[in-house]
């Protein structure tokens, strides 16, 4: 898959305060506990103390500490000076800006509650497994992968890396899972039934229908004909000796991929590369042997 796959917008929104915040929200991620507010008054001026508040809440809501720690909405200010007893927080804020504490306050807040590097050991293997096991049950759409990585990364505590790369990370894990599916499915697939699949996308004898294209259309009339070309389709894909692998591989995959195959065109399908293509055809197969017999039973139990 391309590794650049989040949109201007999402880029724009990584790491970054939305234009309102909900006050639940605000409830949530910038309420000061007793511990908050005690550490806080250790700080000499409420330009100290407030500022260190905003670094603090920022962190935890957005996983990052921004260039200017100043730069929140008013809702976030005014949340905390109200908690701080802070009324006019305006020069604070100005002051703020231009100290160097700002800078003292961000290794202080990683030291005291526990922030951690996204490079630092360990991080991005929990990660990566995590994002795993997401991939494997089905959630694999890479920007929701994004969205969940960024959610897990604020949870645990680990501050944002670059979008550019957390993005990569989130497409190489996908790539690698995709991979891993796709040898699964393929393991006991001999040459033989390779070929056999890879057959499905040429030409029928004498027709610009290709095999798969065949395979596709279920019985669309109830009549004797179309009883017999529903068993016949049966037997098609039953001849191909198609079996999945004895491995526990999510039905949401197979039915993935075999959509795919189902509703692409033929020439989509044929440019795949080879395992993926096999992996596909492969989900197809499977997939289609229930349905072909349903449509079959269907076909008999109007004519009776």
């Amino acid at each position: 898959m391309p590794v650049s796959f989040l949109s201007t917008t999402q880029r724009e929104r990584y790491a970054r305060y939305p234009e309102t915040l909900s006050s639940e929200e605000l409830a949530r991620y910038f309420h000061l506990d007793d511990d908050d507010r005690e550490w806080i008054a250790t700080k000499r001026r409420d330009s100290s103390r407030l500022g260190y508040a905003l670094q603090l809440t920022t962190v935890r809501f957005l996983g990052t500490f921004l260039e200017d720690p100043t730069a929140v909405p008013e809702a976030v200010l005014r949340t905390l000076a109200t908690q701080l007893n802070i009324p006019e927080f305006a020069d604070c804020v100005a002051a703020y800006r231009r100290t160097r504490q700002r800078w003292q306050h961000t290794t202080e807040i990683r030291a005291r509650y526990g922030y951690r590097e996204f490079a630092d050991t360990g991080n991005q293997f929990h990660l990566g497994r995590w994002l795993c096991a997401l991939c494997w049950t089905g959630t694999d759409r890479p920007s929701v992968l994004f969205e969940h990585a960024n959610s897990w990364l604020i949870g645990h505590k680990v501050l944002l890396p670059g979008v550019t790369l957390l993005e990569r990370f989130v497409a190489e894990v996908r790539s690698r899972m995709e991979s891993r599916l796709w040898r699964l499915l393929t393991r006991d697939v001999t040459d033989v039934q390779r070929q056999r699949l890879d057959d499905l996308l040429d030409p029928v004898e004498g027709s610009r229908q290709s095999w798969l294209d065949r395979l596709r259309k279920g019985p669309v009339r109830v009549s004797a004909p179309a009883l017999v070309q529903a068993l016949l389709r049966i037997e098609t894909i039953r001849d191909l000796g198609i079996k999945l692998p004895n491995t526990k591989v999510p039905p949401s995959r197979i039915g993935a991929l075999a959509r795919f195959a189902s509703t692409a065109k033929v020439s989509a399908v044929a440019r795949l590369p080879d395992a993926r293509r096999m992996a596909t055809l492969v989900s197809f197969v499977h997939s289609l042997e229930a349905s072909a017999h349903d449509d079959a039973l269907d076909v008999l139990d109007q004519l009776l």
